[in-house]
């Protein structure tokens, strides 16, 4: 991708109406009964078909930011207490961004995130980037009140300030949750979004009440994207796209990076964990835990970035879980069937419509399409085929 797709890729997007722009539409003539007369089976179609949709936009054989150190700018101002998503805004946002959270590391275990909220026209930074999700969840739940005005600019300094010492191999970017309209900034926010270029920082924002022309600019400036929710199932979705790796930008380096594999001893000298060593409890005193294979230090959990010596600790799982963003699962082809027949998942019968592996040519039901390729990353039929393959190679 270079920047004249990229600037034809802004152009088409500046080129689209609004849906206020459009011609009127008969959209109550769209509605469909099932067999039964119900309406439930229909939209659940039409949710099914945004997700396979979704599926067709993955990038294949292009290179990605695997590495990925990103600041998640949630507002917090009194905008936040609007009661439009359930039971408000705030409450709704902390539910969706601990979601995120769990399940950006789920797919890019050796990325780092880091926490800002912003209000009062100041931004405070909730948690330094760290690889820990449960240590973002329990400051996710300890947010105190909304007030004030956010400041959009103020907390894009501090995610760039932090972002500045990240390798040049690294991916930099900001996710911001916004639910104001306005935003508090001290100085020229254009100033800003220059560095952000300048910087390679890419910027995207979910928008909660509309859309703000300044945050669309600083998305297609920035080579982000800007959305604006519709429901909390939209809002969940959205944030959920932001925990593929993004596509990786022309001066990001290609360079080979150290990395530790520590063993889990069970046994050993009473030591400290320095992942806890701010705390003061003894419970993270123990006999256990990963050692540093270079500097000995010890750690509780992984992946971690060692604090004495700087070298990433990972675990091999660690690096297989990131292998599906390089070579994703091949969409698989909806396929009329001329007779019923059993899924290959979940072995339910499915009558008129499956999706079928185009290598192993198995038949599945769209809900196991759908988690085979959101989350599972593996055929069941291609892996059960090479299993057996393999069985009887070895019985020959």
């Amino acid at each position: 991708i270079n920047g004249t797709t990229v600037l034809h890729a802004m152009d088409e997007e500046a080129d689209k109406l609004y849906t206020w722009e459009t011609e009127y539409e008969k959209t109550w003539e769209a509605i469909q009964e099932d067999a039964e007369g119900h309406l439930q089976s229909t939209a659940d179609d039409e949710a099914y078909k945004a997700k396979r949709r979704r599926l067709f936009e993955r990038p294949s054989n292009v290179r990605l930011g695997m590495m990925r150190h990103v600041f998640l700018v949630l507002d917090c101002s009194r905008a936040m207490e609007d009661k439009d998503l359930k039971p408000d805004r705030m409450a709704c946002s902390v539910k969706v961004v601990e979601k995120f959270v769990n399940e950006f590391f789920d797919q890019n275990p050796i990325s780092q995130l880091g926490i800002i909220a912003t209000k009062n026209g100041k931004a405070d930074k909730l948690m330094e980037l760290n690889g820990n999700p449960r240590l973002h969840v329990k400051a996710l739940q300890g947010l105190a009140s909304c007030g004030g005005e956010p400041s959009l600019q103020n907390a894009l300094e501090m995610a760039m300030r932090a972002l500045r010492h990240v390798p040049a191999h690294a991916s930099k970017e900001v996710v911001v949750v916004m639910g104001a309209l306005t935003s508090q900034d001290p100085g020229n926010i254009f100033s800003t979004i220059d560095d952000l270029c300048k910087q390679s920082v890419r910027c995207s924002i979910v928008g909660l009440a509309a859309e703000v022309r300044l945050c669309k600019t600083i998305c297609q400036r920035t080579q982000g994207s800007y959305e604006v929710i519709l429901s909390e199932t939209h809002f969940r979705d959205l944030m959920l796209q932001h925990c593929r790796p993004p596509l990786a930008t022309t001066n990001t380096d290609a360079s080979l990076i150290k990395m530790g594999f520590p063993k889990h001893h069970m046994s050993g000298p009473l030591v400290a964990c320095l992942c806890h060593l701010d705390t003061r409890s003894t419970e993270y005193i123990t006999c256990t835990g990963y050692f540093c294979p270079q500097c000995h230090s010890k750690y509780c959990e992984l992946p971690v970035e060692c604090r004495v010596c700087g070298l990433t600790l990972v675990l091999a799982p660690h690096l297989a879980r990131s292998y599906h963003h390089l070579f994703p699962l091949p969409t698989f082809v909806e396929t009329q069937l001329p007779h019923r027949c059993a899924c290959t998942g979940c072995l339910t019968f499915v009558d008129e419509k499956a999706y079928m592996c185009p290598k192993c040519r198995q038949p599945f039901c769209i809900d196991c399409d759908l988690y085979i390729h959101e989350t599972l990353h593996n055929c069941p039929g291609c892996t059960s085929s090479d299993t057996a393959a393999s069985a009887s190679y070895t019985a020959t």
